[in-house]
């Protein structure tokens, strides 16, 4: 089973970006975490992180007949990528929103995601544990959709 994780822009910036909101954890730590929970899953990670828009719509495209799900922390462009969120919907596999933040908690403009309708879930505001408490739920909905669609 293949998993994309996607980080958006200034996410490689965690650890040192408003520790107060999102932590200490570094980008790096969160995917140490990520490829430790993926292996003992028996899971491949596929990660990448950008700042821009094209480059995460690239990489859904890429591994359009590859993938079996992902987790996308869109970041800035939870509220303005158009892009983005039309690149999720032509996806055959399911893609779950991540947030280390609870947005619904921050200021009034980050309260709407332009992803969320996209997506399968949002998982939000459980800071790095958001990512690995995706990764386990988006195994386990490819896993039984895959034992669903089986031949009996």
């Amino acid at each position: 089973m293949k998993i994309l994780v996607l980080h958006g822009p200034n996410l490689n910036l965690f650890g040192r970006r408003e520790p107060h909101i999102y932590g200490t954890t570094t980008l790096a730590q969160i995917n140490e975490r990520l490829l430790a929970l993926a292996e003992e899953l028996d899971v491949t990670l596929e990660i990448h992180q950008s700042n821009h828009e094209g480059t995460l719509v690239d990489h859904f495209h890429a591994n359009i007949d590859e993938a079996d799900g992902a987790l996308l922390n869109p970041a800035g462009l939870t509220q303005h990528g158009v892009s983005l969120h039309d690149a999720i919907k032509a996806m055959p596999f399911p893609v779950l929103e991540i947030h280390m933040s609870n947005i619904g908690a921050r200021e009034s403009w980050r309260h709407h995601s332009i992803i969320s309708p996209a997506v399968k879930a949002t998982i939000q505001g459980l800071g790095w544990r958001s990512y690995t408490a995706g990764l386990r739920a988006l195994v386990e909905i490819v896993r039984e959709s895959k034992a669903a669609s089986a031949p009996a």
